[in-house]
């Protein structure tokens, strides 16, 4: 079992932007970091595993779709201190674009929710910050 919390380095993680008829597939998180917030479908890279092999598997795990890479979006430090100033989450996110090639979206145990949203309904959402991150990245969100 990895350990998440308070980590003696930092761990990879991924995200998934999958767009459908102006619109974003979001997933509400089950687990910290951002548990109950809503978030891009993604998780953790496996060892041995290639990134793009790693969002592939998180997007079928998660939300039930097959995709294919388009391209990386971004790649940025997620770090979280607790109350001591000591870090509690340290993830490396890789931010990918990605096609959905076929299957119905459907929740798992990491995200019971799963739903598209326009961008004017993610106003008062509650996101994780690396969404919203790569949301602007994109320019699905623009002055949110």
């Amino acid at each position: 079992m990895i350990k998440r919390e308070y980590p003696k380095h930092p761990m990879i993680g991924v995200g998934a932007l999958i767009k459908k008829n102006n619109s974003v597939l979001l997933v509400k998180r089950e687990h910290e970091p951002g548990k109950g917030r809503w978030s891009l479908p993604g998780g953790l890279v496996n060892l041995g595993e290639k990134i793009s092999d790693a969002i592939k598997r998180e997007v079928k795990e998660e939300v039930g779709l097959k995709v294919d890479v388009i391209k990386i979006v971004d790649v940025f430090d997620s770090i979280e201190y607790d109350d001591k100033d000591r870090v509690r989450f340290h993830y490396v996110i890789v931010g990918f674009m990605v096609k959905v090639i076929k299957g119905k979206v459907r929740g798992s145990k990491e995200a019971s929710q799963v739903k598209w949203f326009k961008a004017d309904e993610l106003k008062d959402l509650e996101m994780t910050n690396t969404t919203r991150k790569l949301l602007k990245e994109i320019n699905f969100l623009k002055n949110i």
